[in-house]
């Protein structure tokens, strides 16, 4: 089995999860944080987050298979699943609610679930359905590194952006997620009917 990298593919990919990590929407969180004496280490979140997320892209296949449960169909269910995120971001609704234990560890509200949430998790799994693995892991890998640099510079990202321009980034992302969960729907429910 030989490597395909896609350019498209590794676009698409690095648009979702971009769009579900929503690392620049945030920002005030992790200020939130640093203005409460709590340490944060970009380094340390990122490649936790990686690892995670490159984890759950291969063993959640192996507990798919385990109930028996298709790729295709996941990524239906993924794709309902998305898409309810992306309605979050568009109207500003909580319908998934973050209830995450405190505490001084940091890693725990912003590996899990900021950047690897069951959002980013279904996306992975559902991506596998489409594109080729090595395409999602370096689609993340681009991922994680942009999210290094906003946890390394956020005092930074923040005079940049702006509040206002996180509110728009969240808006646009949020639409570009309901679009493409949407084809993630339409291009699975179909190969189900065959």
């Amino acid at each position: 089995m030989g490597f395909s990298f896609s350019f498209t593919q590794i676009a698409s990919a690095f648009v979702v999860l971009f769009a579900l990590i929503d690392i620049l929407g945030s920002v005030p969180l992790f200020l939130s944080l640093k203005s409460q004496n709590k340490q944060i280490n970009p380094i340390q979140a990122s490649v936790y987050s990686f690892t995670l997320m490159v984890l759950f892209l291969f063993v959640g296949d192996v507990i798919l298979r385990l109930f028996n449960v298709d790729v295709s169909s996941f990524a239906v269910a993924g794709s309902l699943v998305i898409f309810i995120i992306s309605i979050e971001m568009i109207f500003g609704v909580e319908i998934f609610r973050n209830d995450s234990p405190g505490g001084k560890n940091t890693l725990v509200p912003i590996v899990f679930p900021l950047i690897a949430g069951p959002g980013t998790f279904t996306a992975l799994l559902s991506m596998r359905a489409e594109y080729d693995v090595q395409n999602i892991i370096l689609a993340l890998s681009l991922n994680m590194i942009f999210a290094y640099f906003v946890l390394r510079y956020l005092d930074l990202v923040r005079r940049i952006i702006g509040a206002e321009g996180v509110y728009v980034m969240r808006k646009f992302f949020g639409i570009i997620l309901m679009a493409i969960s949407v084809k993630l729907f339409t291009v699975n429910i179909s190969s189900l009917f065959h």
